[in-house]
């Protein structure tokens, strides 16, 4: 029976799976991410790992691979690789085909955890669906109709960027106010001098002021929220990465604020859901990646 690779490039480290289609992972493995992170030098470790992956040959069909920034719509060129060194419109696909002779596929890691958590995760009972991953920055993916959309040029779903204050704090992106500056980990410190981890705590243990930062991040978090339901009306949020830890203390506030701003009908029924695969979203939904390719 013919399997696939999912892989999940990160700055830190390489997660590899071999998967059946009905969503079995048979084996993984993790390498670290050979430092510096230059395009060569994680070709050479990929290709290494995928042979310990792919003893025997011609048990596997496709590779698919999420990688830290946006692909190309073809899914063939990393364009940049954010934490990584020297990454331009790296032909990563076209190079691993050259070394394993298998068909790849490259997506936005955000975009990938997203499938990932349409295939075997919190989404697995919807059609439409967008994924927030709430980490260092702020990802996202846009699932329509069962697909990863990706828009024109491969970059769509970069919902962390959306404007929430036209005159809040500058954005890496050169927008001001965006999602981003409020919802992330780093928007967390600076407001904050905290980890999300020591304000959840905190929270747990009743203290006042951690509870109404919460009631505010959740405020935020809704605000941004409503703008992408009345463009998406989607059946599902799933909330994903590590903030997402804390989430009893911030989503009735996101609920609320999606009740006060959003009309019923480009909201009915909305289930407002926490990520369910952790850090192995992304390494899945390459995997799902690859199907499609293999298919």
């Amino acid at each position: 029976m013919t399997q696939v690779i999912g892989i999940d490039l990160g700055g830190t480290a390489i997660k590899l799976g071999r998967f059946s289609e009905d969503g079995i992972c048979h084996q993984s493995l993790t390498v670290p991410t050979p430092q510096p992170a230059t395009p060569e030098a994680v070709l050479g470790t990929m290709t290494d790992a995928i042979l310990q992956l792919n003893p025997v040959e011609n048990a596997v069909s496709a590779i698919g691979i999420g990688t830290p920034g946006p692909a190309d719509a073809a899914g063939r060129i990393a364009r940049v690789a954010i934490n990584l060194k020297n990454w331009q419109n790296v032909p990563l696909a076209d190079w691993l085909e050259a070394k394993t002779g298998l068909p790849t596929i490259l997506a936005n890691d955000a975009n990938c955890a997203g499938l990932g958590e349409a295939w075997l995760g919190a989404g697995k009972h919807f059609k439409n669906l967008i994924l927030l991953t709430l980490g260092t920055g702020v990802g996202g993916a846009v699932i329509l109709d069962g697909k990863l959309f990706t828009g024109h040029q491969g970059a769509a779903g970069e919902l962390g960027l959306i404007t929430i204050n036209p005159d809040g704090p500058e954005c890496n992106s050169g927008n001001r106010g965006s999602l981003e500056q409020y919802v992330s980990v780093q928007a967390i410190r600076r407001e904050t001098g905290l980890e999300p981890v020591e304000l959840a705590n905190l929270a747990k243990s009743g203290d006042a002021k951690a509870l109404e930062f919460w009631q505010n991040y959740g405020r935020y978090l809704g605000i941004g929220l409503a703008s992408i339901i009345y463009i998406l009306t989607p059946e599902a949020i799933i909330i994903g990465g590590g903030i997402s830890a804390g989430a009893e203390f911030f989503l009735p506030q996101v609920r609320a604020e999606i009740e006060r701003r959003v009309l019923p009908s480009s909201r009915e029924d909305l289930q407002l859901l926490v990520a369910e695969l952790g850090n192995q979203a992304g390494m899945v939904g390459a995997a799902k990646l690859a199907w499609q390719l293999a298919q």
